[in-house]
């Protein structure tokens, strides 16, 4: 995919002032990719931020089945990794999956209603939360066990390398995650096989509420790859454009046939573990200074002032507080799953 195509900009919009700043479809004065290129990754990140923030709230209401597990402040990096991906190439994901969700592209309507655990959901409302997942658009699944996507990926990439299908797989880790002995299995197979596999440690300093300065005995995560054989780079992951470029790179090598490689982002999560978490291993005033220098958001419009109008970005945010509005409005409406189907999907058929 060349620097300023993006499988999914249809979805941005392009205001007049944007356009006479730069050029809507052309390259803008700071960065390779254009103005509406620009405009579509912003439209991401805030329909992350803007579920993501109404989800915290409805789950007080007790209306929402089983556990939530929030994105909000790591927005980047599910979008700046997807956007070097085709709809044909494979994620898989976290129990903190939202964000990689809408970054593929599933439908935020059918991600609410799964949610809400109603018929319409992804997965008919059974899987929930942590359970996400939507195989059209080449979204393997949020994933409870902690570790899970690595394995998964490279059996993605297995198949594409067997089948030529010129195809990408990458899955999102926690830093908790990155020290499960699957994982380092799978990137070991990954190695052996020269798969065109991406792994990206989503590094946000906790594996629920114990430090990655503790956990981690090298503390280094991305380190771990040379062992492999592997390349491997740590990136800003509230900087949109730096995980993009270190994804463009990653993604392009695997796909030339030069094997798998680590992305180590960094990023802060705004949010408990889980919804319902006491937070009691990080103080106010931290979250609050978290908000206020670590937020991807704010960082893509600092490094954008000069080339896009905030007024475009804030009405992107309107309308996406008004797309999570509908959803859900359209998920609390929606039937809930038939009795009788209770059994169906549980096993696979061959």
């Amino acid at each position: 995919m060349s620097p300023t195509t993006n499988t999914r900009t249809g979805r941005a919009r392009t205001t007049a002032a944007s356009k006479k700043r730069s050029g809507a479809g052309t390259r803008s004065g700071k960065t390779p990719y254009s103005t509406e290129d620009l405009l579509g990754a912003y439209r991401r990140m805030s329909e992350i931020r803007a579920f993501e923030d109404r989800l915290h709230k409805e789950n007080e209401t007790g209306d929402i089945p089983g556990f939530i597990h929030l994105y909000a402040g790591e927005e980047a990096i599910a979008v700046g990794v997807c956007d070097e991906l085709r709809p044909t190439d494979f994620i898989a994901s976290t129990h903190r999956g939202h964000g990689h969700c809408l970054a593929k592209g599933c439908d935020i309507q059918a991600m609410m209603c799964e949610i809400f655990g109603r018929a319409e959901g992804l997965g008919r409302g059974k899987g929930g939360s942590m359970h996400i997942a939507d195989l059209s658009v080449g979204m393997l699944g949020a994933n409870g066990i902690v570790g899970g996507g690595p394995p998964l990926v490279t059996g993605a990439a297995l198949t594409a390398k067997t089948l030529g299908t010129d195809g990408v797989a990458v899955s999102f880790t926690g830093d908790g995650g990155s020290n499960q002995g699957l994982v380092f299995e799978a990137m070991n197979m990954a190695v052996v096989l020269q798969l065109p596999v991406v792994f990206v440690y989503e590094n946000n300093g906790m594996g629920e509420a114990t430090g990655a300065d503790f956990s981690v005995g090298s503390h280094d995560i991305s380190g771990r790859a040379a062992a492999f054989g592997m390349p491997a780079v740590k990136v800003d992951g509230t900087d949109y454009l730096a995980v993009r470029k270190a994804a463009a790179e990653a993604v392009a090598r695997a796909r030339s046939g030069g094997g798998p490689s680590v992305i180590e982002a960094s990023a802060i999560r705004f949010y408990g573990h889980f919804e319902g978490d006491a937070n009691l291993y990080r103080t106010p005033d931290q979250i609050k200074e978290y908000r206020a220098t670590k937020d991807p958001l704010l960082i893509f419009r600092k490094k954008q002032e000069e080339v896009i109008d905030a007024a475009d970005l804030d009405a992107i945010d309107a309308a996406a507080v008004d797309e999570v509005d509908s959803a859900v409005a359209h998920a609390r409406a929606a039937a809930w799953p038939d009795p009788s189907e209770v059994l169906t999907d549980v096993y696979a058929s061959y």
